[in-house]
């Protein structure tokens, strides 16, 4: 591990970290040096399992309920996480559902559900991490590749999600940029989680690598945005996919 990117001394919050790409990247951040809260809505035996890896680490875990649609839990998981450890260095975004359905029989409750998870909550998470970060600090949303490249009947709701988070961090990075905070998204296409365990062997021939991501490989990008050498670099969007929205 570089100095680099040494994370020691720093805290985060990963919204959405008790499994998939969420819990990865808590581990990974711990690996490389901070300690890490973590939030879950409905996994608290997979919320206890990565906080026992961050701890494995040599590092704190702590891990706290919060429903990404409601804005008085977000807020609450962030105060805790300053509460207890006294700052907070990284947000780590990565809450999200999708519920699929072409636009002849999406139902509105769907439709609702995923604004509110995917695109409010998002908004919400960043509102209250910003409000407390050190300056300096960096912010991570976890978006998708359907952002750029929606080829799935019945995923128009998800993309159109995923792609206002890509404009949302745009505008959001230049809204904190004189705080000297970065504010970036990463792209995943098909990576292994619970999300997509029913459509990888579907979707995988489809992928220029003819594999789909561990999520182990997503939180090596999560590590590098949270890094010191990520420091030039704001209201991106990084597409890792394997090839498939070439």
């Amino acid at each position: 591990m570089s100095n680099s990117r040494n994370l020691a001394g720093k805290v985060a919050i990963v919204f959405g970290g008790s499994r998939g790409i969420g819990a990865a990247s808590a581990r990974r951040l711990a690996n490389e040096g901070a300690d890490v809260m973590v939030t879950y809505v409905s996994a608290p035996e997979r919320a206890a399992e990565t906080v026992e890896a961050i701890e494995a680490a040599g590092r704190v875990g702590v891990a706290i309920k919060a429903d990404s649609a409601d804005p008085a839990a977000i807020e609450a998981a962030v105060a805790a996480t300053v509460h207890r450890f006294g700052r907070l260095d990284i947000a780590v975004v990565n809450a999200g559902i999708l519920l699929r359905g072409d636009v002849a029989s999406v139902s509105v409750e769907d439709l609702d559900r995923m604004l509110n998870v995917n695109v409010r909550g998002v908004f919400l998470a960043i509102q209250a991490a910003a409000a407390r970060l050190a300056d300096g600090g960096r912010i991570i949303t976890i978006g998708s590749n359907t952002a750029v490249r929606s080829g799935h009947s019945g995923s128009s709701v998800y993309a159109m999600t995923k792609a206002a988070v890509a404009v949302m961090v745009k505008g959001i990075a230049v809204d904190l940029a004189g705080r000297g905070i970065t504010v970036n998204n990463i792209q995943p296409g098909p990576t292994v989680t619970d999300m997509t365990v029913e459509h990888i062997e579907r979707i995988t021939p489809l992928i220029p690598l003819k594999r789909a991501a561990d999520p182990d490989e997503i939180a090596g990008l999560v590590a590098y945005l949270a890094s010191k050498e990520s420091g030039y670099m704001t209201g991106s969007s990084l597409t890792i996919d394997g090839g498939m929205a070439l």
